[in-house]
């Protein structure tokens, strides 16, 4: 009998295919690294019995990384990075053996069915499967095809039996787009973060980092948050001036009119125009309309808009939110959460979804009036060709999902309601009146339908009074005319809505990635996340960003990663050579690279002002072994040891406290040991500064700790 084995993205998923292929007659067993299951059955395949093994990775299976002295910060020139350091695949991470995993697993198996997610990473990690598994897969027949990829866009029976009956094969121009970025995010990255790292905190000791990073991705999108801060703070507020009207509709009830002209920025002149309305006893309707008007409702779910609603109304980071969508994903619950796509396809079965929601406490009534009045088709959308848009597809309660899943969940599942819902439409009423020279408005809005807003009720139309049934030539008297002064105000920091909006809009990151770059600049101390998710840049954030823009604005500026990320969907579509995309866009970078480092200084006068040099901070603790005289603990990121008359800096194991270990000397070299600890009920070491940085014996190594 024949063996096939399948492969999936992650160990719930490949328990889940499993269950619904086997009709739930499988055995499982765990695999050799004890994380991934391996679950067993028989069925047919290419018309014959065979011997079904699912198992699944982790995630990628092989990381991108420098060869050698490469790897080593102190030992090589970070210009080398572009073009002579040689790379090469390790695994993405090594405990799991994951490599090995698959080789045991995939030995003797005759057909391979790839399940990994329907993107270019998974199509990515399809390759990286491959490489490892066919080598030792028994050989296949000439002309018989071995290998298959599975399409899928949720975890329900219909589509994981269609995907199994519709097999392909795995896109190997959108693996090679996926490693060209990881090639040029690695050389880019490293070469410009190793040199400002190294050059910046060599001279200052309160930058509060302990790494200074450059990313293609992540620097414009600090840059989109420090542009922000840059116009709030040479906003300069204008006074103006706007009138505001009162007229009596009746006994109970008075009307506030809007003035035509909105507000004049020269006060005299605000109070000529009131000067001349005061005098007026009556306000005269010149004109009025009444229109039935239609609140659309919304376009089909993609990423980038779940991730904006997520933090906007929802309170959740992007990447949370994300990892919080993959687990739904993978219990079943919804669709594939990485998509571009707000368009259903003519075929998708939409009341399907629908009916999952028939019987659920918070929204049956309106599904069921759905079901049964007819759905309203979704509007038409973007059509990206990948996957359909982020939908329930089964029903869950809060109990069952509990927290920030549930409320991610409800989210998802109202706004799908909501596409095949009616539009909200309301009877608008506008009566335009003239109070001495002046005009005046008065609107008011009437709910005819809500339609969509019924399931997403913070999306209603506001309800405001109905306005007197009245004709031109009628008259109102005047209650009151006055003159109000106020101020021009400055834009608001930006939400990580926005930010996520001006990424989709200048072509920063892809879908899956915008939530790892804003996550990014937020774990590097490069702006803080305040009230509102608002995203205010640190000091640090700042001077970087400024300093790229007196440097090179194009390292800061979105259009030339836009333009890189559109060769890479050129190498995806099989349109643009792999290799000539890397050399070209390394070769620019390369050059940009070795004008920055030329420049530096433009960047450091910057620092100069808003950080302390290393001989300033910090406070005295031990004696450097050279000099005899203190040197200084400095505790920001990254602690550190620092010398002044030596002008010698020592680094210090993190993440613990440091304090003098009884002014005990190293017998080697004569520095005052130090004692670390990992905290309260961490353990303790003593430690020589020197012989940390400059291991004394060759088998020990940088940073290595002297146990007591």
């Amino acid at each position: 009998m024949k063996t096939v084995l399948m492969v999936a993205e992650k160990p719930s998923l490949a328990q889940s295919i499993a269950r619904i292929l086997s009709r739930g007659s499988m055995s499982s067993r765990k695999g050799l690294n004890g994380t991934c299951s391996v679950h067993e059955y028989t069925g047919t395949f290419t018309g014959q019995l065979v011997r079904f093994k699912m198992t699944s990775v982790c995630g990628h299976v092989m990381t991108l990384d420098f060869l050698g002295k490469y790897n080593k910060w102190d030992k090589v020139d970070p210009a080398e990075l572009f073009s002579q350091a040689p790379t090469e695949k390790k695994e993405a991470n090594p405990k799991l053996n994951m490599v090995k995993f698959l080789q045991v697993e995939g030995k003797g198996c005759d057909y391979i069915v790839l399940w990994l997610d329907c993107d270019k990473e998974g199509e990515n990690i399809c390759f990286e499967v491959l490489d490892a598994v066919l080598p030792v897969m028994n050989q296949a027949h000439s002309g018989e095809k071995t290998v298959f990829r599975a399409r899928f866009s949720s975890i329900t029976d219909t589509d994981i039996c269609t995907a199994m009956v519709r097999l392909g094969e795995p896109d190997h121009n959108e693996a090679l787009s996926v490693d060209a970025r990881q090639e040029l995010d690695l050389r880019i990255g490293c070469a410009f973060t190793r040199f400002q790292t190294k050059y910046f905190q060599g001279k200052y000791g309160n930058l509060d980092s302990s790494l200074i990073s450059f990313g293609p991705c992540q620097t414009p999108t600090l840059g989109f948050c420090v542009e922000r801060h840059d116009k709030i703070q040479s906003f300069k507020p204008e006074t103006y001036w706007v009138l505001q009207a009162k007229v009596d509709a009746d006994k109970d009830r008075s009307l506030l009119l809007d003035w035509d002209r909105v507000r004049v920025f020269d006060r005299e002149i605000a109070q000529m125009f009131l000067n001349m309305t005061k005098l007026e006893k009556e306000a005269q309707v010149e004109a009025t309309s009444r229109k039935e008007k239609a609140k659309q409702r919304p376009l089909a779910l993609n990423t980038v808009e779940m991730l904006r609603v997520a933090s906007s109304s929802l309170g959740m980071g992007p990447q949370h939110a994300m990892q919080t969508a993959e687990r739904l994903y993978t219990q079943g619950y919804i669709s594939y959460p990485r998509t571009e796509t707000t368009h259903y396809p003519e075929s998708f079965d939409l009341k399907g979804p629908l009916r999952q929601q028939a019987n659920h406490p918070y929204w049956a009534d309106t599904v069921k009036r759905l079901l049964a009045e007819g759905i309203n088709r979704p509007r038409k959308g973007h059509d990206a060709g990948d996957h359909p848009p982020i939908t329930p597809m089964k029903s869950a309660t809060e109990a069952e999902l509990g927290g920030e899943a549930w409320r991610l969940y409800e989210y998802i599942t109202r706004h799908f309601i909501a596409t095949v819902s009616h539009d909200c439409k309301y009877l608008q009423s506008t009566i335009s009146f003239r109070i001495g020279p002046e005009h005046f408005t008065c609107t008011g809005k009437t709910v005819i339908s809500p339609g969509f807003t019924e399931i997403m009720p913070w999306q209603s139309v506001p309800l405001e009074e109905s306005l007197p049934t009245c004709q031109r030539g009628d008259t109102f008297a005047v209650a009151e005319v006055k003159m109000l002064e106020k101020q021009t105000s400055p834009p608001d920091y930006l939400t990580e809505a926005e930010l996520i909006t001006l990424m989709e809009k200048h072509g920063i990151g892809t879908d899956a990635s915008i939530p790892v770059h804003i996550n990014n600049i937020c774990q590097r101390n490069y702006v803080a996340v305040e009230s509102g998710r608002r995203l205010k840049p640190t000091s640090l954030g700042i001077v970087l960003v400024h300093g790229y823009y007196k440097i090179d604005v194009e390292l800061v500026l979105p259009t030339i990663r836009s333009a890189v990320e559109k060769q890479l969907n050129l190498i995806a579509q099989g349109k643009a050579d792999y290799r000539q995309v890397l050399g070209h866009t390394l070769d620019v970078f390369k050059r940009k690279f070795h004008y920055f480092v030329d420049s530096i200084a433009g960047m450091d006068e910057l620092m100069e002002v808003s950080f302390s040099p290393l001989a300033a901070t910090g406070k005295p603790l031990s004696r450097c072994g050279k000099c005899h005289r203190f040197m200084k603990y400095i505790q920001a990121k990254p602690s550190r040891l620092h010398c002044s008359h030596c002008d010698e800096t020592y680094t210090l194991p993190q993440n613990g406290t440091i304090k003098l270990y009884k002014e005990l000397r190293c017998p080697l070299d004569d520095f005052e040991l130090v004692l670390w600890s990992s905290g309260s009920r961490g353990k303790s070491y003593p430690l020589c500064p020197y012989c940390s940085n400059h291991p004394p014996f060759r088998d020990m190594k940088k940073g290595e700790l002297f146990p007591p």
